[in-house]
């Protein structure tokens, strides 16, 4: 049923139950003119005459009392329906599906998760970890966490979470076989443990600051994956030199199995963001977990 159909038939109720054209005209906000022009297209539609009228009062025919008596009920069941959707759609409530890095579960989505849900106990997440671009229109998500390469630049984009720092660490031993770099250009010789997107050819580059300026120098990759976790172990283990978030690698610096190097050479990095197609309607479930991740 086409939609002008369905107007028009919701106005035929009105009209009918109200006995009058400029009392529906009133209750619908209307002009006259149209209550009357949708009467008369819902007539012609329907190839019969569903009042009886004058210029002073009006009455249904038969057939205007078979089509009420079908029609009200139903009409009467879509506004209830619409009531109890912007109802729900304004408690924080359902299911929220989430696209996410592995890597920002640690850093801090896995805690920011725990704590929105003590806040919010009726939303339940559906909470995906996976690396590489996110189509939010194909994907069936809510919204997808992405540093800002990853983003798609038709969408909007809240920063959340920290505020990030890389490091470029290797193991002790690893460094009494090769001397540590002490100059971005240094590590074109080193073996490189380099974090993959998935997808062909796909290394994350790494970035220094150098008088000022932004460059990328990449070792010779060695060994590339999408787990940090195992890319961490291959540098303890002292096959080569990584360049993750230093949040990560922290408790093996502390430790002394990882030694950070070039320090003053890393380059900031933008938070994370979190990526959703349109302001407009927006899920009370979404707004509420951007609001929330924002404060953290």
């Amino acid at each position: 049923m086409k939609n002008s159909q369905l107007d028009d038939i919701a106005i035929f109720v009105e009209v009918a139950q109200l006995g009058g054209f400029r009392n529906a005209a009133e209750r619908l906000n209307l002009g006259p003119a149209t209550v009357s022009e949708a009467i008369n297209r819902l007539e012609n539609r329907v190839e019969v005459r569903l009042f009886e009228r004058t210029t002073r009062k009006i009455a249904l025919t038969e057939a205007g009392k078979l089509l009420l008596d079908k029609s009200a009920v139903a009409i009467q069941s879509l506004r209830t329906a619409t009531s109890d959707l912007k109802i729900r759609e304004k408690e924080i409530s359902g299911t929220l599906r989430l696209s996410a890095p592995v890597t920002s579960g640690p850093i801090f989505l896995d805690q920011t998760i725990k704590e929105f849900c003590k806040q919010y106990p009726e939303v339940m997440i559906d909470l995906i970890y996976e690396d590489g671009k996110c189509d939010l229109v194909t994907s069936g998500v809510d919204a997808a966490i992405r540093s800002n390469a990853l983003l798609d630049p038709d969408t909007y984009a809240v920063p959340i979470g920290p505020k990030l720092t890389m490091a470029i660490v290797g193991a002790p031993d690893y460094f009494e076989k090769y001397a540590p770099p002490t100059q971005p250009d240094d590590i074109i010789g080193h073996k490189g443990l380099c974090f993959a997107f998935p997808g062909h050819n796909n290394i994350a580059p790494w970035s220094f600051t150098d008088n000022d300026l932004t460059v990328i120098k990449m070792p010779k990759t060695y060994i590339s994956t999408n787990s940090v976790s195992s890319l961490l172990d291959f540098a303890v283990n002292g096959m080569g030199i990584t360049y993750v978030y230093k949040s990560l690698a922290e408790p093996l610096i502390t430790s002394g199995h990882l030694t950070p190097v070039l320090e003053e050479y890393i380059t900031p990095v933008s938070k994370y963001s979190i990526n959703y197609l349109t302001k407009r309607h927006m899920p009370a479930k979404l707004r509420a977990f951007i609001n929330f991740s924002k404060c953290r």
